[in-house]
């Protein structure tokens, strides 16, 4: 794996398309935090955690990873049920919410138009989650969250993402790095169609926790 600075400047643009919404953003929410969101936890994480992109009103707005939005209600809930939260998550970055053992990192920094960025827009952005993974010493398990970060997390350490096939709960060994997990995003619209429900996504971290222990 590569080195690379682990966050994009604020005013990256080696995607001229996320800088162009970025800069739309912040003339329409000069309040919010519209740069590239960096990852959140922590620095001796043993897991961690790949979801696609920050949301537009969560993470691009509050400026860290699944906050604000209804995503990270789950996700933060659920740290906290297998023991790797700690604090009450109130959905913003001044809530006091630490992580143990967790890091939470996104295949994409910026927020992209429709929550969907493009291929070359995640091929671009893929040095910093090599970056960021790289420097995370204890790691031992990543989860990704939906196929972009599936794809993205698999590429990353040099496989192809037609040899490990995404599933739900499904368990990948990458060569020379740590064990995959997979789970359905646990986006609103997920959640709201019953795709992805709280026990399913419960059982992806237990699951990590199972194998660590």
């Amino acid at each position: 794996m590569t080195d690379a600075s682990i966050t994009p400047s604020p005013d990256c643009d080696l995607c001229p398309r996320l800088a162009a919404f970025r800069t739309e953003q912040r003339a329409a929410h000069p309040d919010w935090f519209n740069a590239p969101v960096p990852g959140f936890g922590d620095p001796d994480a043993w897991l961690a955690v790949v979801g696609l992109a920050p949301g537009l009103t969560g993470a691009n707005r509050t400026g860290r990873p699944f906050t604000g939005d209804h995503a990270g209600g789950l996700l933060y809930k659920t740290l906290a049920k297998v023991g790797m939260m700690r604090g009450d998550y109130a959905g913003h970055a001044q809530d006091g919410v630490t992580l143990d053992g967790a890091m939470i990192l996104n295949a994409v920094q910026c927020v992209p138009p429709q929550n969907k960025p493009t291929a070359a827009e995640i091929n671009m952005c893929r040095q910093f989650l090599v970056a960021a993974l790289s420097r995370l010493p204890n790691l031992a398990t990543i989860v990704a969250l939906g196929t972009v970060a599936h794809a993205s997390v698999v590429r990353a350490y040099g496989e192809v993402p037609g040899r490990h096939k995404f599933g739900h709960l499904a368990e990948h060994a990458l060569p020379d790095g740590p064990l995959l997990i997979d789970s359905y995003h646990c986006s609103r619209y997920n959640q709201n169609t019953g795709r992805l429900t709280d026990a399913m996504f419960e059982a992806v971290f237990a699951r990590a926790v199972e194998m660590r222990n």
